[in-house]
């Protein structure tokens, strides 16, 4: 890697879902991370990861299987949340790294499930410091009083949909594109940990 390179994780999380309310006992759990790598200074995606997590507090219901394609069968394959947030810290540098989501629910879920599984949180502290919302900054750069849905924003930019809506690994390679439409636009902000 380049010395001059400034990397940006682009994290894309699906959770188990219903339609309604989750059965008695059941949570929101993770169970896709989807991780692009962006090259900030070179203004180009260099990697992308897929990270299937095994719940165990919920499964996958049927609603949720034709929302994202994920099935309870897949998942059991997964790994634990545990071990997820190691290659996240591991593999790539999230307790260093900045990155960025698509709105805050990837951050309060990873929050949430760090708390409630009693496993450390994998992004550094404090959030504001290592964390950009995505989302905000595109309404802000483009000058919309709405905050879009990723679909949304990308017919905005002009920039195609690649891959499957709802999956974790293609939502995150698509909003890896929404984010270099802002860097070269000038209005991805400049994370503290690269000043």
């Amino acid at each position: 890697m380049r010395p001059d390179s400034a990397l940006l994780n682009v994290i894309d999380v699906e959770a188990t879902c219903w339609d309604g309310q989750p059965p008695p006992g059941s949570v929101h759990e993770i169970i896709e991370i989807g991780l692009t790598v962006v090259d900030v200074s070179a203004r180009r995606r260099v990697s992308r990861q897929r990270v299937l997590v095994r719940p165990v507090r919920s499964t996958v219901s049927a609603f949720c299987t034709e929302l994202t394609g994920l099935t309870q069968a897949e998942v059991d394959h997964g790994v634990t949340f545990a071990e997820a947030c190691r290659i996240l810290v591991d593999e790539y540098e999230a307790g260093e790294r900045p990155w960025a989501s698509w709105g805050e629910y990837d951050r309060r879920q990873f929050a949430r499930q760090s708390q409630a599984d009693g496993v450390a949180y994998p992004f550094g502290y404090p959030t504001e410091r290592t964390h950009t919302n995505a989302k905000a900054v595109f309404a802000a750069a483009y000058g919309l009083r709405k905050k879009p849905g990723m679909s949304h924003a990308l017919r905005i930019a002009g920039l195609p949909l690649e891959g499957r809506h709802h999956r974790g690994e293609d939502d995150a390679w698509s909003i890896a594109a929404l984010v270099l439409d802002l860097v070269g636009r000038g209005a991805w902000p400049v994370p503290a940990t690269a000043a």
